[in-house]
């Protein structure tokens, strides 16, 4: 099935492609391959970045916000880098260019969602508390990207590096993985504590 890709708001396409065309931007990029890169650049696959600002225990929803916007950015057949937006008091405004292995993961994730056989909506969700992105997989391919919450049907898919004793690239369902996020930030009891 063929991923439904919400349209990034045109002002914060406008502002990557302006970075793209700003010689400066580009050349101050901590991401070689895009200084280097041959041909044009053309930003792609607008995904919206979503926060999940707590985990919650099961039976609670969780809450995300919307924080940007990221874009692929491809010279040629490649991804050489992504772009990030961000919404400030002014309006969406270009955030920074960068690259390493949430790219290729991205990308990689796109591929296995490409291949399942329910359409949805991708975003990026991050959870900081874990030190984690994943690829959020919204079973509502109509709804307003730039809000929502995870429902326990929705699919997330670590990217790569994902954090210990949770697998990289594997689907998982929302009401599957969260208990293992919340048990993952569980402090383990001290030594000579009662259990």
């Amino acid at each position: 099935m063929p991923l439904h890709v919400p349209p990034a708001p045109a002002p914060a396409l406008r502002t990557v492609l302006m970075a793209l065309g700003s010689p400066t931007a580009v050349r101050e990029a901590r991401t070689p391959a895009l200084r280097s890169a041959q041909g044009p650049l053309n930003p792609e696959l607008p995904l919206p970045v979503h926060v999940l600002d707590q985990i919650v225990p099961s039976g609670g929803a969780p809450y995300t916000r919307l924080t940007g916007w990221r874009f692929l950015i491809r010279s040629g057949e490649r991804a050489v880098a992504a772009a990030e937006t961000m919404l400030t008091a002014d309006g969406w405004t270009f955030s920074h260019f960068f690259e390493g292995p949430y790219l290729s993961s991205t990308e990689r994730a796109l591929r296995q969602a490409e291949s399942m056989h329910t359409p949805f909506q991708p975003r990026l969700l991050s959870i900081p508390e874990l030190y984690m992105l994943t690829l959020w997989l919204h079973g509502d391919t109509d709804a307003d990207a730039s809000s929502g919450t995870p429902l326990p049907t929705d699919v997330l898919v670590p990217l790569a590096p994902a954090p210990p004793g949770i697998a990289a690239h594997r689907p998982h369902r929302v009401a599957d993985l969260l208990p293992v996020m919340t048990l993952r930030l569980s402090p383990a009891p001290l030594l000579g504590s009662p259990a």
